[in-house]
């Protein structure tokens, strides 16, 4: 018997025992097929980056973004890898986005027009998130404010920092302070995208950046981790607080905020007891220092005569805590600050360049 024909009569007439091999060899096909499905982990498989729009969790990274105007280039692994890593692999800012709306909803409305009034782009309203996330906080190494500004940084631009006032904290007059820096980088590197990293290392730590690796573009540095992602950071905030829908926050966040009425009270002499000032412009202490936080003392010492502006809202009953917690200086923390204050090394390589 050939054993074709062999193999045609077991199909044909299968004995018991062969029907039992059948059935053995189906039961360990089965599971054979069973042990690949299982052991196969769909989520260490590689993102698809033939489209720059490519997609990560459920979400997308837009094709066309861009910081101040200035587009970021997406045709580079390395600069896709380092985007997707703060669009998604870093959970900071996806956990406090619904606290971050409401602080940029009171906020930027603050800030906005100062930024356009001294010829600052838009986007550099995302530098303070990344910097302190629109609170006054005070770092380890002693920088303060929304902008985290250092003390010679600060007097520098002609701040007042003591132990009676620190107008770091006062938010208007640090974002002016914020702006000069912006834009003594800019003199100098033409390209607020450096003009930005340079806040996060200095004007001087750029420089040699830029020097040492023979180029002139953010995109094509090594830096270190901080500033080499300060950017990335910056537009993975721009993209969620101009994207709310796109990330499940209610449109009514977009709504204008911003602060209340104010009547405006100047004085030129020293206030020996600020509580006893506070209840002659008809308020009190608590509102005084909550919407004019510089002041940071108990008095006032004023032997030059400076003209100083105190904010004193016109609703008494207006809700204190919803300002409270931004402006009253706090301790830092990693999960508040996301970047090192300005390095004070540029402030030499900014004196230097403005006397060229």
């Amino acid at each position: 018997m050939t054993v074709s024909v062999w193999i045609l009569k077991l199909f044909r007439e299968p004995s018991p025992l062969y029907k039992k091999t059948y059935v053995s060899l189906g039961a360990w096909l089965i599971i054979a097929i069973l042990i690949k499905t299982l052991s196969f982990h769909p989520d260490l498989s590689f993102p698809d980056y033939s489209d720059s729009n490519f997609k990560v969790l459920g979400l997308n990274i837009p094709t066309n973004l861009e910081f101040a105007g200035e587009r970021v280039p997406q045709n580079d692994y390395e600069i896709k890898e380092s985007l997707e890593k703060e669009f998604f692999a870093n959970k900071s800012w996806k956990n406090s986005s619904l606290a971050l709306f409401v602080k940029a909803r009171k906020w930027f409305p603050l800030i906005e027009p100062i930024l356009k009034k001294e010829g600052v782009p838009d986007d550099f309203k995302y530098v303070a998130i990344i910097e302190s996330h629109l609170s006054n906080v005070v770092s380890p190494v002693g920088a303060s404010g929304f902008w985290q500004l250092m003390p010679i940084t600060a007097q520098h631009y002609g701040l007042t920092v003591n132990s009676e006032i620190d107008e770091r904290l006062d938010v208007e007059k640090a974002t002016v302070v914020a702006c000069k820096h912006f834009k003594d980088a800019y003199n100098y590197f033409n390209n607020w995208t450096l003009s930005a990293a340079a806040y996060n290392v200095g004007i001087g730590g750029i420089q040699n950046a830029l020097k040492k690796q023979n180029t002139n573009n953010y995109y094509d540095l090594l830096l270190n981790e901080e500033t080499g992602s300060f950017i990335y950071r910056i537009l993975a905030y721009k993209t969620l607080l101009s994207n709310p829908t796109h990330f499940g926050v209610k449109n009514k966040l977009q709504k204008s905020g911003g602060f209340p009425a104010f009547k405006i009270v100047k004085v030129d002499s020293s206030i020996t007891n600020l509580p006893a000032f506070a209840k002659h412009v008809n308020t009190n202490i608590i509102v005084l220092k909550t919407f004019n936080p510089w002041l940071i003392g108990e008095k006032l010492d004023n032997p030059e005569k400076k003209i100083y502006q105190f904010k004193i809202p016109k609703n008494k009953n207006i809700d204190l805590s919803v300002y409270f917690n931004d402006v009253f200086p706090q301790k830092s923390s990693t999960d508040t600050i996301l970047a090192k204050p300005i390095e004070t090394d540029s402030l030499k390589t900014v004196t230097d360049t403005l006397k060229k």
